[in-house]
């Protein structure tokens, strides 16, 4: 799992100093969700919530086990959705699923 949060950190960090084209990329959450599933058949796999001036966003990452694309995007209170970052070759490490901080 620490890999895992190392990634997305890593995906992050790359969003901070990513080209303003890059930061640009937002749209309502159902447009979004809807290309990835229909265009990469890209599947909810990790989410988080981010918490910046008093306001939480979704931090999710989709990806593809058929293609290997993933995406990082944000989502705030208000529906608005931005790509963070994008690529191939995703690979899934450790358990498939569960939270940091719940009992198992």
């Amino acid at each position: 799992m620490i890999r895992q949060l190392t990634a997305v950190g890593a995906a992050l960090g790359a969003f901070t100093t990513s080209t303003p084209a890059i930061a640009a990329q937002c749209a309502d959450r159902e447009t979004v969700v809807e290309r990835l599933a229909a265009h990469y058949d890209e599947q909810p796999t990790a989410a988080g919530l981010q918490t910046a001036d008093d306001k939480q966003a979704l931090v999710e990452v989709w990806s593809s086990r058929e293609t290997g694309t993933f995406t990082v995007m944000m989502t705030m209170p208000d529906g608005k959705t931005c790509i963070m970052a994008t690529g191939t070759d995703w690979h899934q490490q450790g358990p498939d699923a569960h939270v940091l901080g719940s009992a198992s």
